[in-house]
């Protein structure tokens, strides 16, 4: 059965990553369409490092950070890159790309997310772009439309996303609140939301930040689905980013912050879900690894 493999990794500076062998890796995957976060780079150094592919790509406003990009065999119809208000800046952070598979109409989202750092405007900034990613999945997701969301979300939703979660639950990427964002992302649709901490998502009153997506949509389930977790099922992991300080890697002491969110006639064209994890250290061209899935055309 004729299948489109779609695959997302952040690249840690795409210009390293080719240094240290990720064209090696690319060459052989196989893939159809490829979504890049972290960039750090300008147009030019892009068409430079992957000259047979087709590319639509958002510079972060702040030179030498953030950065994405969708690479693909054949070119987008058309791609985006607004979110949110006028006055918030996701420069480099959200790339949409429309394409026509099989007939059917797909859009392809490379996000990423700010890392945050709980308590400063840093962890502001991370909420501003949670809120505006959540109106934006909702809209993305009505009418059975097929869309994907790819890339570093920087959230691990669940204690089996990362090994050491006790250790990481007042630490960005592991906020209670964070992972409320995703409880309703993934949420049955049109039904309200309890996260994992037993907060009504419509009870505005019991979070921080009145401001927060609780306030404005009714804490309603988006219905997308998680393709990993609905791959592999109640295990840990498996993960798709190890610090590079350590033994993070070679212990597999590891977070699972890179998705692939599907709306639910996209997820059940899944048939195959891997994280390309490098062999060993020595090996590796990023802190992530790429996350590979195929979907049947």
């Amino acid at each position: 059965m004729p299948h489109l493999r779609i695959a997302s990794v952040n690249v840690n500076g795409v210009r390293a990553a080719v240094r240290n062998g990720m064209r090696a890796w690319l060459d052989q995957a196989e893939v159809d369409i490829l979504t890049l976060q972290e960039v750090r780079a300008d147009d030019e150094h892009l068409a430079a490092a992957f000259p047979d592919w087709q590319i639509v790509h958002d510079k972060a406003t702040a030179k030498g950070r953030a950065g994405v990009a969708v690479l693909s065999r054949t070119p987008a119809l058309a791609s985006r890159t607004a979110l949110g208000a006028d006055d918030f800046d996701s420069a480099g952070r959200w790339i949409e790309a429309d394409f026509q598979i099989g007939g059917v109409p797909l859009t392809v989202v490379s996000a990423y997310v700010h890392s945050g750092e709980a308590d400063s405007p840093k962890q502001d900034e991370k909420w501003k772009f949670l809120d505006a990613m959540s109106v934006r999945m909702a809209q993305l997701g009505a009418d059975e439309a097929h869309a994907l969301v790819t890339g570093d979300l920087n959230v691990g939703h669940r204690p089996l996303d990362i090994l050491n979660w006790k250790g990481n639950v007042k630490k960005s990427g592991f906020l209670a609140r964070e992972r409320a964002y995703f409880d309703r992302f993934l949420g049955a649709a049109g039904e309200t939301v309890v996260g994992q901490e037993g907060v009504g998502r419509g009870m505005v009153g019991q979070l921080s930040d009145t401001r927060s997506f609780a306030s404005e949509a009714g804490g309603l389930g988006l219905g997308w689905v998680d393709v990993g977790r609905a791959h592999h099922g109640e295990v840990p992991g498996p993960y798709t980013w190890w610090s590079m300080r350590g033994k993070a890697f070679d212990n597999d002491s590891g977070w699972r912050i890179d998705y692939h969110l599907a709306t639910p006639p996209l997820a059940a064209r899944a048939t195959g879900y891997a994280v390309a994890r490098a062999a060993t250290y020595a090996e590796r061209w990023s802190d992530h690894a790429p996350v590979v899935v195929d979907y049947t055309c």
